[in-house]
């Protein structure tokens, strides 16, 4: 081992996740309200081409993904690729990617608890929507104070019912556009491409545009790899769930897109303001089809704040236990659960959404801005950190059983790729904040990591866990 373990003799983490509870979650984690709603935004921007933009976004995470469970089966790790970038690029690294994606899951709270308001705003008018949003937080939170097999027993369910729920979408969909549904008849994807513009009515600048909006959707993927660390078997858990993302990918993704834009047309007026799920539900004619996918965004906003708040914890735990935040953020209680970690995580999350309905107009967005590009940050931090891990495993005789492909010469594409990307996001006025405020922070963060570490307690730090 290059690290020490999940475990601090301080506080410990308990495995309490069974194999059912891991392989739901490496299912479900890039399942949320961006695929059920947020997916009509990209199809109204790039058209039929949205599909290329799902591809590649697939892909990209596909080798992130490979990557990342090479370095994860070796060595199993609660902080996963924040310590995996501090053993291979140096403290600063794991510091900033650590912090940079503590803040996107923190962020991730807000926005899932203000969907969830909205949702049940809806139906119970009278409620305001941000106490809806608060009163969301505090329930999920609970799943996440006492043991780690109570939140994965929660979240098992979640993922199920958001499976069934895709699945049962691309059933009814297939059997729609096959004619085997009596009065339900649509053109299908040829007939919608010759109706109206082709396959790229938009251009291809419009499917780098929807790639960039499809990252976000992505991120979480990675995420299992945390997970894992918290189960009897991880190594074992870790190579089954990267194995499977790339049929998830395909399945839930590219399938269900697939049906969307078979059935509604890329520049439906209602496409982007209902979402892709309900608009191609209302034009096959299936009854109650606003009812149905509000109860299936609430069960994703749900399932999303409740990852949230673990993730954003776990990594709290790990930065505090690498000393790279304050001691009392590793500490865990009796079950093993690192509590003061999960309270300051949601409690920030928790004020956010509290502020956003009070703060000034635009200091919310620019608050979003500000984790605009931190998915591809973190796989470009992935990437790096592969490529120098690989040596110094071979340097050390580590015996790989989970490799990447084709490596060195797909993790350079896959940093040249990214590299590209935040290029294009850079050159482009719809994407400059979020890379500008995104770099900016990571900066920021970088700056802080590269002072302390200089600190002589850090860097007796640094030198026990190398």
């Amino acid at each position: 081992m290059i690290s020490p373990s999940s475990k601090d003799s301080s506080g410990q983490l308990a495995q309490g996740f069974k194999p059912r509870h891991v392989t739901m979650l490496s299912i479900a984690g890039i399942i949320g309200a961006g695929l059920f709603v947020g997916s009509g935004h990209a199809i109204a921007a790039a058209g039929p081409a949205v599909l290329l933009a799902y591809l590649f976004s697939g892909l990209l995470v596909v080798l992130v993904m490979r990557m990342l469970g090479e370095m994860a089966v070796a060595n199993p790790d609660t902080g996963s690729f924040s310590t995996y970038a501090d053993q291979a690029i140096g403290r600063w690294a794991g510091f900033t990617v650590g912090w940079l994606y503590w803040w996107f899951w923190v962020l991730v709270i807000p926005i899932e608890a203000l969907a969830a308001g909205h949702v049940l705003n809806q139906w119970f008018p009278q409620i305001d929507a941000w106490l809806f949003a608060l009163v969301s937080i505090i329930a999920l939170v609970v799943t996440n104070l006492f043991s780690v097999s109570k939140y994965g027993e929660f979240e098992f369910w979640f993922a199920m019912a958001k499976v069934v729920a895709i699945i049962g979408f691309i059933g009814v969909g297939f059997a729609v556009l096959m004619g085997w549904v009596p009065d339900r008849e649509v053109s299908g994807l040829s007939g919608l491409m010759a109706e109206h513009g082709g396959f790229a009515p938009n251009g291809l600048s419009a499917v780098v545009g929807a790639f960039i909006t499809i990252m976000f959707s992505f991120i979480g993927t990675e995420a299992v790899t945390i997970a894992a660390a918290e189960s009897d078997n991880p190594s074992q858990n870790i190579a089954k769930a990267t194995r499977s993302v790339i049929w998830r990918i395909g399945v839930f993704y590219l399938l269900s897109i697939f049906v969307v834009i078979s059935v509604v047309p890329w520049n439906d007026p209602l496409l982007a303001s209902v979402g892709s799920y309900q608009r191609a539900l209302e034009i096959m004619n299936i009854p109650h089809a606003k009812f149905m996918v509000d109860v299936v965004v609430l069960i994703a906003v749900a399932s999303c704040m409740n990852s949230s708040i673990y993730i954003a914890s776990r990594m709290l735990y790990s930065l505090g236990r690498r000393g790279d935040a304050p001691k009392a953020l590793k500490a865990t209680s009796s079950e093993g659960v690192p509590r003061a970690a999960v309270i300051a995580s949601t409690v920030l999350g928790a004020a956010i959404t509290v502020w956003s309905y009070f703060m000034p107009a635009g200091l919310f967005e620019f608050l979003l801005a500000s984790s605009g590009a931190i998915a591809l940050v973190v796989y470009l931090a992935i990437a790096v950190s592969q490529l120098r891990m690989r040596r110094m495993l071979r340097r050390q005789n580590v015996e790989l059983t989970f490799r990447m492909w084709l490596f060195p010469w797909l993790t350079w594409l896959v940093i040249l790729f990214i590299c590209a990307a935040l290029a294009v996001m850079m050159a482009s006025p719809d994407h400059r904040t979020e890379v500008s405020t995104t770099i900016g922070l990571a900066l920021a963060i970088s700056f802080i990591g590269l002072v302390t570490s200089r600190h002589p307690a850090q860097a007796a730090r640094v030198t026990s866990a190398g």
